[in-house]
């Protein structure tokens, strides 16, 4: 939270009324900005490492297991594709507040940025930021500490080879054994079966992958932000490839991604009659509009949706009298689209 304080007056306008626009250097008040919209697009690839196996030459000779590469391989995919919106300060939409004795409206309430959050009360809006699960590479067990003396010493990859593959179908023979109720031991309870067969399954798993390799999947967001405008079509703000991953949209290397964008407010702004009006005192605020965004990726939509547009909207105004002592009128700004969430009084 951050108080509006005296000090702002060194920044002021020429005109002292809140609509007034304003110019550095000039009259005495608060400065507050009205924000305007960005577009934010996390792009959540996925970068996949393939290490081959000890024994990938003789996994189809002893495990009959095919198509086994025996290269390591790097690549990327796209995971998936989110898109939100951001508020940033407009700096052609900057107003001068005057300090004023009668009234409680320069009792304003900013974001560091500088944005209305709230005039004569706290505001506990908190813009929620994404959180992704994102995949991490799993731990993997060295299949040498499972394998048996006899594996170990054996002369030759082939030799080594052929006792692993034994050494796991003894394993597979053991655990269907005890799963049987055919064992010669037998775990004495549900936890110890458990456990057995947890141990058996890890002892498994890293002597397969000593033939079939180990594959690593690691997840990471990349950021873009992109200016909204109407009619937007197919604008290339990044670009992707399966072996360098996610680009700028400036580097030919990849394929584009691309964002379209289209006004779809239903409330038209006010129509001016081309009439001089009165100035009006009061607190300027958005009225947010609309807009229809969607994502695509070779020639498919990744992502689509409606979302709120402060330039597809227009500016009004919470007149100088809401805010008089005797009413006490509490105002709550959301600090993303300039748009009033709250507004009462006592």
């Amino acid at each position: 939270m951050k108080k509006a304080i005296i000090a702002l007056a060194l920044l002021a306008s020429a005109g002292i009324q809140a609509q007034d626009i304003y110019t550095p250097g000039e009259g005495e008040g608060i400065i507050y900005f009205l924000p305007k919209t960005q577009i934010v697009v996390d792009i959540i690839a996925t970068r996949v490492d393939y290490k081959p196996g000890e024994f990938g030459l003789y996994a189809n000779r002893y495990l009959r297991l095919n198509n086994v590469s025996t290269r390591p391989e790097t690549h990327w995919e796209i995971k998936d594709i989110q898109v939100r919106t951001a508020g940033i300060p407009d700096s052609t939409k900057a107003y001068i507040m005057k300090l004023k004795d009668k009234s409680l409206e320069s009792n304003i309430e900013l974001t560091d940025q500088g944005i209305a959050k709230a005039i004569n009360t706290t505001s506990s809006y908190k813009e929620e930021q994404p959180e992704y699960k994102l995949q991490i590479p799993q731990k993997h067990e060295n299949a040498h500490q499972y394998m048996t003396e006899d594996i170990l010493v054996a002369g030759s990859s082939a030799k080594m080879a052929e006792l692993t593959a034994r050494e796991i179908y003894n394993i597979r023979e053991s655990k269907n054994a005890i799963l049987r109720g055919q064992a010669d031991t037998m775990p004495k309870d549900g936890a110890s079966l458990k456990l057995i067969i947890s141990q058996l399954d890890k002892q498994e798993r890293a002597l397969t992958e000593s033939f079939t390799g180990v594959t690593d999947r690691t997840d990471k967001v990349f950021t873009f932000t992109v200016n909204p405008e109407d009619k937007m079509s197919d604008k290339v703000f990044a670009r992707f490839s399966s072996r360098l991953g996610v680009l700028q949209a400036d580097n030919l290397a990849g394929d584009p991604i691309s964002i379209s964008i289209s006004n779809s407010s239903s409330l038209p702004a006010p129509v001016e009659d081309g009439k001089k009006k009165k100035k009006i005192d009061g607190v300027i605020y958005n009225i947010p509009g609309k807009g229809k965004v969607s994502v695509s990726f070779q020639g498919k939509i990744k992502w689509e949706n409606e979302l709120q547009i402060t330039q597809f909207g227009y500016t009004e105004v919470l007149v100088d009298g809401l805010f008089d002592k005797k009413v006490n009128t509490r105002v709550v700004f959301n600090p993303v689209t300039g748009g009033v969430i709250k507004i009462d009084k006592d």
